[in-house]
């Protein structure tokens, strides 16, 4: 096996020599630039670089323009950052997304736009990353570019990872220009991806991405006229790369547990957990978490309540999520990735969780108390997943309230809570807190959340007058509304807060609002704080840009404390029956189209563009008629005629109402809501459910989501062909008017930094 890198792990060994013998040798044999020199150097981006590799006509060629063409479009649509899969061995491989000349690209882009928005001004921007394959040599790509354009960029200590959460909480602390971050959170281990962090911290919306899209246009352009186009990289120890500014600050972490004091950190919190006589277990999925987490539990001076696994940073994120054959019994490495709460099918029909599989709990868990909660955490820190032990006598309980389990051996098992679950535990819990402080009355509360999260939420918000207001997914969305609500309240703080949601509604946050929750199904939250969040420049904010897996350990930390022998999953069944929640359970269905870890670009590709083909005929046959009746070219009951003749097997007489919510298709019935939601960024259909069936919810998300996308005389009969074609570009305009309305475009200011 000489001539590539190796493992001692026999799963990750295999991906190398995969991928090792799939890379073309003109792509081995690359040496567009070394980052493993120390000194300044230059990087020249040729004419023919932007061509397709010809052996003959253009052996130069690196087909820059195709790579700049998925770019830009993932730009327009990006959820979380612009990510994609990498060549692991040989970064600079331009066939994937995610490539070293890319990222060079795409930062030079950025770092011109700065210049041009702050011409003559001291320009900081901050930069940190995970454990992904190539991150360290990304986040040294970053670092020196910016460099060598006068920016300064601030990195932790040895330039060693730092969890997303705290990268966007210092661009808003320290009033940064912007943040670069290399992650692609939860995502399969050769996906990388980075997340552009703007002056609030929060990830870009697409008309900023779009920005730095157009710049690096120009740079193609002037390359095609002059022929060449230089790109200059710094010394590895240029001044303006510093290590020194974060380390006053612990890397930060100093200013993040002063903010978590305000915060889920305040004593009747830590003195519960204090109090606690167990430990609770943190699951660091990569290991990146525990470097940061540990130093804020110290801090906070609770470390003594946990116990660790997977301490250890690897980039192969501890075999975890990763099989050697695929989910139809092909031999092939599978990456299922490392969200915890991913559900498979097995051979047989039977439901299980391939991520939770990997993570050997029956092992781990075996000498540890019943009642025994594990909090999994991801790469980047910013999703959790609470898990417990319980005993088997529990199941017909667990089945009856819908809540997922996994048997260890030995008569226990574990409880697996969707986000849905565990966030509604955490927002409760937390209001009684306030409740307990006497402070919940000082100020109206409200929610934000994703339209595909549990429809419990926004059930449970009204039993407790706590307004909820509905976005598309992704955080960014949730971020967008804090900075709405936050314009308000500087301008007239003495009037009502009024903003639209994804829905269309206009809802009346009531005077001088904060915000009890903000968060997403897919596992990612943040909380609000009693007074206003302020910058060291005395910029003001309702809570944080980016969810954080560390707010949410320490409120979940605090339940669990207070709950002391009683499962949580008894106190979930209790929220339900205190607040006559009928819509108790959820659901997601993820469909892939194609075995994303491929390491063959070329099979990559050809099955990437087949899948994102049934993943857009999907989209289209519901997206088209929430178009059509927007417009008033269709009615409910015609949508009902269409969707009965469509699905045999369900019934549709009780739909209300079908509405396009940014990023997906919105099916609101009188017992349930069913979502369609096409990734953004890849060949995947995503359906969630939530409603008062689970079974009925699963049966219709899944049929749904499945669904080929055929095109129905009936469709045809409502939806012109015209309609039909012309429905993704109507749906665009749809979301950036909701994202531009009331929008919070007061222009960054760069203060005088005395840090």
């Amino acid at each position: 096996m000489a001539g590539y890198k190796t493992s001692t792990n026999k799963l990750e060994n295999e991906l190398f020599k995969s991928v090792y013998d799939k890379t073309p040798e003109h792509i081995k044999k690359l040496n567009l630039m070394d980052f493993s020199k120390d000194g300044e150097f230059t990087f020249t981006l040729k004419k023919e670089h932007l061509n397709p590799y010809d052996e003959k006509k253009n052996p130069e060629g690196l087909n820059l323009y195709e790579w700049f063409e998925n770019y830009s479009n993932e730009a327009k649509v990006s959820t979380a950052g612009i990510r994609g899969p990498q060549n692991i061995l040989f970064p600079q491989d331009t066939r994937f997304p995610i490539n070293l000349v890319g990222i060079v690209l795409a930062t030079l882009a950025k770092a011109l736009v700065a210049k041009e928005k702050y011409k003559g001004k001291e320009i900081l921007k901050v930069a940190g990353r995970e454990v992904r394959y190539n991150s360290d040599l990304f986040l040294d790509a970053i670092a020196r570019i910016q460099a060598a354009q006068g920016i300064k960029t601030l990195v932790p200590a040895g330039r060693k990872t730092i969890p997303i959460w705290l990268a966007s909480f210092l661009a808003f602390k320290l009033d940064l220009v912007g943040g670069e971050y290399i992650t692609s959170s939860h995502g399969i281990s050769v996906k990388n991806a980075t997340k552009d962090l703007n002056s609030q911290g929060s990830q870009y919306l697409p008309e900023e991405s779009l920005e730095f899209v157009n710049k690096i246009d120009e740079i193609f352009k002037e390359t095609e006229k002059k022929g060449k186009y230089e790109i200059k990289i710094s010394a590895k120890d240029n001044p303006l790369i510093d290590e020194k500014i974060l380390g006053k600050f612990d890397d930060g972490v100093d200013l993040y547990v002063e903010y978590l004091k305000s915060g889920v950190a305040k004593p009747i919190n830590i003195n519960l957990i204090k109090k606690f006589n167990s430990k609770i277990a943190i699951e660091n999925v990569g290991g990146s978490a525990y470097r940061t987490l540990s130093r804020v539990l110290k801090k906070l001076k609770i470390e003594d309540k946990f116990i660790w696994f997977n301490t250890e940073e690897d980039s192969f994120f501890h075999s975890i999520g990763k099989y050697d054959v695929t989910p139809n019994g092909e031999k092939a490495f599978y990456d299922y990735s490392v969200d915890a709460t991913v559900l498979a099918k097995k051979p047989n029909g039977d439901k299980y969780f391939p991520v939770i599989e990997t993570l050997h709990y029956e092992e781990k868990l075996k000498d540890t108390p019943v009642g025994t909660v594990v909090l999994i955490t991801d790469p980047d820190h910013d999703r959790l997943t609470i898990t417990q032990t319980e005993s088997t006598d529990r199941i017909p309980f667990l089945k009856d309230n819908g809540i997922d389990y996994v048997e260890l051996g030995n008569k226990k098992i574990l409880t697996v809570f969707t986000a849905n679950q565990a966030f509604l535990m955490l927002m409760d819990f937390w209001a009684k807190q306030l409740k307990t402080e006497k402070l919940w009355d000082k100020h109206p509360r409200f929610i934000i959340k994703t339209t595909a999260s549990a429809l419990a939420w926004d059930e449970w918000a009204l039993k407790h007058n706590v307004k909820v207001v509905n976005v598309p997914v992704g955080f960014k969305e949730i971020a967008n509304i804090m900075k709405k609500v936050e314009l308000q309240l500087k301008n007239n703080p003495e009037k009502e807060v009024k903003v639209d949601d994804v829905l269309g509604n206009t809802i009346n946050l009531g005077k001088n609002p904060r915000l009890l929750f903000g968060g997403e199904e897919s596992g990612g939250m943040i909380m609000g704080t009693e007074e206003l969040i302020k910058s060291l420049a005395g910029r003001e904010a309702i809570a944080m840009r980016e969810k954080s897996a560390t707010e949410a350990i320490i409120v979940a930390s605090a339940l669990i404390a207070k709950l002391k022998n009683k499962y949580l999953s008894e106190y979930l069944q209790e929220i339900f029956d205190e607040n006559n929640i009928t819509g108790r359970y959820d659901t997601r269905v993820d469909i892939a189209y194609y075995n994303e870890s491929e390491p063959d670009i070329e099979k990559l590709k050809t099955a990437k563009i087949e899948g994102e083909g049934k993943r857009t005929k999907n989209d289209l046959f519901y997206l088209s008629m929430a178009i059509a009746v927007k417009e008033g070219g269709m009615t409910i009951e015609n949508v009902r005629e269409v969707l009965n003749d469509s699905f045999k097997s369900l019934i549709f007489d009780n739909l209300k109402s079908v509405k396009f919510v940014g990023d997906g298709t919105y099916f609101e019935f009188s017992d349930k809501f069913i979502e369609i939601r096409p990734s953004g960024t890849d060949a995947k259909t995503k359906a969630y459910g939530g409603g008062a069936d689970k079974a009925i919810i699963e049966l219709y998300a899944t049929s749904m989501g499945n669904y080929d996308g055929t095109i129905t005389a009936l469709h045809k009969k409502y939806v012109s062909e015209k309609l039909y074609n012309t429905a993704k570009d109507d749906a665009l305009k749809f979301y950036l008017k909701f994202v531009e309305k009331d929008a919070n475009n007061e222009p960054f200011i760069i203060p005088k930094y005395s840090f």
